[in-house]
């Protein structure tokens, strides 16, 4: 198994596991560039900390998260994501999303987050 697979595999597991801000600070780089869909990119492993903690924070029933398909590529991943919770704002969230991250040196230097609102 290819290093860059088993640290996706870990990753994926963390957040499986409720574990999402341990997987973010261990597999995240400190200049991370993080964006959903179109919007303005959040720069920084700081900014995008505080961003992923406000957005647990607002999480108030977490039903499930389950992997449904990952990709593999040279210093890229995929994984469509099918996720179901309640958020303080937005309501009832049953939808499936895409994120591909870019690695370098082990670590994800950019994320984006691809899904219908």
């Amino acid at each position: 198994m290819s290093k860059l697979l088993e640290k996706m595999s870990d990753l994926n597991d963390l957040v499986l596991q409720g574990k999402a801000m341990e997987a973010f600070e261990k597999y995240y780089d400190e200049n991370v560039i993080m964006q959903e869909n179109e919007s303005e990119p959040i720069v920084g492993k700081e900014a995008n900390r505080k961003r992923e903690e406000e957005f647990f924070g607002n999480i108030t029933e977490f039903r499930g998260a389950n992997p449904l398909k990952v990709t593999l590529g040279e210093n890229t991943t995929m994984v469509e994501w099918h996720y179901d919770y309640t958020h303080k704002e937005w309501g009832v969230r049953n939808y499936s999303q895409v994120s591909v991250q870019e690695w370098k040196d082990g670590k994800i230097i950019k994320e984006k987050f691809y899904y219908n609102n």
